[in-house]
């Protein structure tokens, strides 16, 4: 099944601009890359596609370098006569050091052909056989697990996405948008198990999914853990990240295993440049530009909430009243904030931060901040509308910043405001979790007025 992804604006830009580079597409393994990618190449005269994990597709690749003789091969072998535009789509292209040496030699001697190239452990067995790609002769687009609005568009709700995209959200509308984000939170965001929840309607049918998938990751350490002592530890992290999201953790003796900290720090570095897991550091600074502080513990981010729900055991709660943000101790809540946050670019890979204040007396932790227009905006994930914002007055205090947002389980209000202080007057706008991906578009709209 098909879907479509926001990354195809992005595609589509890359196609129409004058000098097309040849293009990588990042992600996490079954976030949907070579879907994507084979749709797209319908919108292109002739569509060629190698999947560089088959050795025969491999051997068009050799040491010579030379493009056009290889793109001629390629034609030849598959009988293939190019018209028009052509896209030459390399998967899994991390499987051939020759393929991705060539590249940059397709865009300095065959600037007509749009070739696009995907994998999911890139950059890791790029480290591990010392392989680069060539500097500024290629350009990036990230896909990340399906966002909220995606998954509408998926389940046919033309409906409420409409509603979603209306800004501001009408009141009577957040009712119905939040039991589907509940619904959307509890799946996730995988292409594969979108589509069989949407087939089915069972969230248990989905169950094999989610075992799958985290059978392919731990199948897939032993391609990348430089000795078996490191494949142990990594298959155990992949195991037990789920349980530690949203929380800040320490490398040394992570999730209540024996590993030092060198070693553990090691593993989740490489689990983070797979993309099954996010390291959101801290900063304490209070203007731009802001400097990730790596000293500090970070907090753990997986890389989708169905994933994280089957792990944990939790996907029974979503059948109660319960709101998000007050599930798995409000981990859940923090963690699809920080999935669709991270999925609303498709331009880079840049995890949000958050701010802390680690003082003897006095500690503060605000969950995220956005960076929009030049300004910091703050941005608290709270359970209900009476939650503490002690963090958020902490901050506010110390940068006189006059604009924040909130997140919860309540409906969309902007409201004049004044921390304990009395000294710092700023505007909250309170906004229902389901609308965290369109965190920019209130606050021009607020600022506007």
């Amino acid at each position: 099944m098909a879907f479509q992804r926001n990354i195809y604006k992005g595609l589509e830009e890359w196609k129409n601009s004058g000098e097309h580079k040849p293009l990588v597409i990042r992600g996490a393994r079954q976030v949907g890359k070579t879907t994507v990618i084979k749709d797209f190449g319908k919108t292109f005269d002739t569509f060629i596609q190698l999947n560089l994990e088959k050795s025969d597709n491999r051997t068009f690749f050799t040491d010579e370098l030379n493009p056009k003789i290889t793109f001629q091969k390629i034609c030849l072998e598959k009988k293939i006569e190019p018209k028009g535009k052509t896209l030459l789509f390399l998967d899994e292209i991390q499987n051939s050091p020759q393929a991705i040496a060539l590249l940059r030699y397709f865009y300095e001697e065959m600037p007509e052909l749009y070739v696009i190239s995907a994998g999911s452990l890139l950059e890791i067995i790029m480290e591990k056989h010392k392989i680069s790609f060539p500097v500024g002769r290629v350009e990036y687009l990230y896909l990340y697990p399906m966002t909220f609005m995606e998954f509408l568009l998926a389940a046919g709700e033309t409906q409420a996405l409409s509603l979603l995209e209306e800004v501001p959200i009408q009141r009577w509308a957040v009712p119905s948008l939040s039991r589907l984000y509940k619904t959307y939170t509890l799946v996730g965001g995988m292409p594969e198990a979108v589509a069989k929840f949407i087939n089915t309607g069972d969230i248990t049918k989905v169950s094999s999914v989610y075992r799958n998938l985290f059978t392919s990751y731990i199948d897939d350490v032993a391609k990348y853990a430089s000795n078996k002592t490191e494949e142990q530890i990594l298959t155990q992290f992949i195991e037990a990240a789920p349980k530690e999201t949203g929380k800040r953790i320490t490398f040394e003796r992570f999730a209540n295993t024996s590993y030092r900290s060198r070693d553990a720090g090691e593993a989740l570095r490489k689990l983070q440049r797979a993309m099954l897991i996010y390291l959101r550091y801290p900063t304490t600074d209070l203007q731009l530009p802001l400097q990730t502080d790596t000293k500090r513990k970070p907090r753990l981010q997986f890389l989708d909430t169905g994933l994280v729900n089957f792990s944990t055991g939790i996907q029974g709660t979503y059948l109660t009243e319960e709101s998000i943000d007050s599930m798995y101790n409000g981990m859940i809540a923090e963690q699809i904030t920080g999935q669709e946050l991270l999925a609303s670019t498709f331009y880079e890979m840049k995890p949000p931060l958050f701010w802390v204040r680690e003082e003897v007396r006095s500690n503060a932790e605000l969950d995220f901040l956005i960076i929009k227009d030049s300004k910091i905006i703050p941005v608290e994930v709270k359970s209900g509308k009476t939650g503490t914002l002690r963090s958020l007055h902490s901050y506010i205090d110390q940068t006189g910043t006059k604009l924040a947002v909130r997140l919860y389980s309540g409906e969309y209000s902007v409201e004049k405001a004044v921390t304990p202080i009395g000294k710092n007057p700023y505007t909250i706008i309170n906004l229902p979790l389901f609308l965290a991906g369109k965190i920019g578009e209130y606050v021009s709209l607020i600022e506007s007025r």
